[in-house]
């Protein structure tokens, strides 16, 4: 087993501080938080943080540093002085003339600029949890991120699919995609895919690159695959990091991913066997029962505005959360 540094990074923002409120507002030219994108849905934790640095602490004991991302903002009850945490400004990674900016994919493409970031590193959004002890093989094998490298059939035309599809040309003007699937066929048709490769199958002889499955997932990285892609497409990153808002020419995160895998830098894992996303809008019941039961290694709970019995789910989704993780973490005051 090759030993290595692992980090999380896990960005978050806290909608109910004045001054962001403040600031948004003036760069929006809204005060309310549903143009260009950002919606209540987007930002707010219900408190639920808490229990994702219990999750860490109690689950993944062994990851090296968390790097939390902020523009400045942190939680009351967070112990900056534990020696695994390091506070991070936006101001800290990303190049001033593109601050502030309320464009997750802004933020996360220069997060490999993060000072003392690890070269093996795991991405979440706050809204990713651990509820089951988790070794670094989860993440990472062989010094290679674990992923999932299967195709997609994907007409949708919404705004978050016009954007991945701007990542795939820029990977079709990079990559020859028979190239990488002879050269790495045993990844691409690992049997621990099992029917969800069947598009690898049927589109093998196809000389495109289309749509890749798209997990929601805790993300494994090489800070050197994202260094690799800054210096082939570094122009078209910058151009897009203009954008304060989403906008439908951005790259999102999953251009390094995609990138990751045509390199051949990643270990074939299905990550859809231990991990779960669930809308909390129409399986709010689900997601309470998987926490109590630690049904899975990772669970997603997908926030919505309009979740219905709201104040009743979140206080359900907390006591589910204390009786896994009634124990506070070393990252509480």
């Amino acid at each position: 087993m090759i030993h290595m540094d692992i980090d999380f990074v896990v960005t978050w923002v806290d909608m109910d501080d004045p001054k962001w409120q403040e600031e948004f507002a003036q760069y929006s030219g809204r005060k309310g938080n549903t143009k260009n994108g950002v919606s209540k849905a987007r930002f707010r934790d219900h408190g639920f943080l808490r229990y994702w640095f219990r999750g860490i602490e109690k689950f993944a004991p062994w990851v090296r540093t968390i790097h939390f991302v902020t523009s400045g903002q942190k939680p009351e009850w967070l112990d900056e002085s534990n020696p695994k945490l390091h506070l991070v400004h936006h101001r800290d990674f990303i190049p001033e003339e593109f601050l502030p900016t309320y464009n997750s994919v802004v933020i996360e493409r220069y997060m490999y600029r993060i000072p003392g970031l690890s070269e093996h590193f795991v991405y979440f959004n706050d809204d990713f949890f651990i509820t089951n002890p988790i070794t670094p093989e989860r993440f990472f094998r062989g010094g290679l991120p674990c992923d999932i490298a299967v195709f997609t059939y994907n007409p949708s035309w919404s705004q978050w699919y016009v954007r991945i599809k701007n990542n795939i040309r820029l990977i079709n003007q990079h990559f020859s995609k028979r190239e990488v699937m002879r050269q790495w066929h045993d990844k691409w048709f690992h049997p621990s895919y099992g029917s969800k490769a069947r598009w690898n199958y049927l589109l093998r002889y196809y000389p495109r690159f289309i749509t890749l499955r798209v997990p929601h997932n805790a993300q494994p990285y090489l800070r050197s695959t994202f260094e690799d892609v800054w210096e082939t497409v570094g122009d078209e990153l910058t151009r897009t990091s203009v954008n304060r808002f989403r906008a439908l020419d951005d790259y999102t995160p999953e251009l390094f991913r995609i990138w990751q895998i045509c390199r051949g830098q990643f270990e074939p894992y299905n990550t859809y066997q231990d991990t779960k996303m669930f809308p909390l809008m129409v399986k709010p019941k689900q997601a309470i029962r998987a926490i109590r039961k630690q049904s899975y290694s990772l669970i997603c709970l997908n926030d919505n505005v309009h979740i219905r019995h709201y104040d009743e789910v979140m206080s359900q989704i907390s006591q589910a959360f204390e009786s896994i993780l009634p124990e506070p973490s070393s990252y509480e005051k």
